[in-house]
């Protein structure tokens, strides 16, 4: 199919596409990687009567190391996040879940932001910014406002962002020296949407116990999720074999809204996500030195 008919701007500034965004409101799409939306709009699931193209927009793929934290602008490629060593240094997780996105052309095109707006629940860097508590930074002809990654998905393609809003920046807290994580997925083909994924961050006290545990699920409900009753059962505790798997087998409590497809039932995606979990979590205490 072809898309049905739009109009297109370029603006060379962000200033102009916030004033596009808000002079044209729902009827406008912004364009970023187009790696998602390109594929609606030959399908005709998306139908904008402007689409905004984000591609000049200088500032926005900028990545820098500020305050405890990495600051990754929202079009910064996925291929970056993959290879840059501040990112490698500071946010491993998401360096690592990247190499799950697809295959190199998508990644090369992908940006962060462009994937955490559309907010498709089988997606990794949503789960990703949950995990570590990120911030996303927007911005509309308005002003400036910050919003909690676990304020910021509501649901399936649904985020906080209003009609005139952009995500500019993502604002990842580098994890602590020693912190280890896990980044696991259940797929029917390497580079296929999840069907189940966990991403887990665990911290190790001084008297050996898990001082934080941090696990985020994606793929199995209708938005990234965190596994509170799993981190509840990691914290305090060494986190031998037993306790892992104990752990591990509440993670389908955290499903309240399970996905349900031509490609797995939600009794599948009940099943198998404490086995994605228990990966996830023996990944990071492994790395964490449990």
């Amino acid at each position: 199919m072809k898309p049905a008919a739009f109009a297109y701007e370029r603006p060379g500034t962000l200033g102009e596409a916030l004033e596009a965004l808000a002079r044209h409101g729902s009827d406008a799409q912004p364009l970023a990687g187009g790696q998602s939306l390109v594929p609606m709009l030959s399908l005709r699931l998306a139908r904008p009567a402007l689409l905004v193209d984000l591609g000049r927009l200088a500032g926005l793929d900028e990545l820098v190391v500020r305050n405890g934290a990495v600051e990754i602008g929202a079009m910064v490629r996925q291929r970056r996040l993959e290879r840059d060593p501040l990112v490698a240094q500071h946010v491993p997780v998401l360096a690592a879940a990247t190499r799950y996105v697809g295959h190199p052309s998508i990644r090369n095109r992908g940006t962060l932001g462009g994937s955490l707006a559309h907010a498709d629940p089988s997606a990794e860097y949503p789960a990703v910014a949950l995990a570590v508590d990120a911030e996303m930074v927007v911005r509309s002809a308005r002003g400036e406002r910050t919003i909690p990654a676990r304020d910021f998905f509501l649901g399936p393609f649904t985020t906080a962002l209003a009609e005139d809003e952009l995500l500019v920046a993502i604002r990842f807290p580098a994890l602590p020296a020693g912190a280890g994580w896990g980044v696991e997925e259940i797929a029917r083909r390497h580079g296929d949407f999840a069907l189940a994924g966990a991403v887990a961050v665990l911290e190790r006290g001084p008297d050996g116990t898990c001082s934080r545990a941090s696990v985020a699920l994606f793929g199995v409900a209708t938005r990234p999720l965190r596994a509170t009753a799993v981190e509840q059962a990691l914290v305090g505790r060494v986190l031998d074999n037993v306790t892992l798997r104990e752990a591990a087998a509440l993670a389908a409590d955290a499903i309240d809204e399970p996905l349900s497809d031509v490609h797995g039932s939600a009794t599948y995606r009940r099943q198998v996500t404490p086995v994605v979990v228990r990966r996830a979590i023996e990944a990071a205490a492994a790395r964490a030195g449990f």
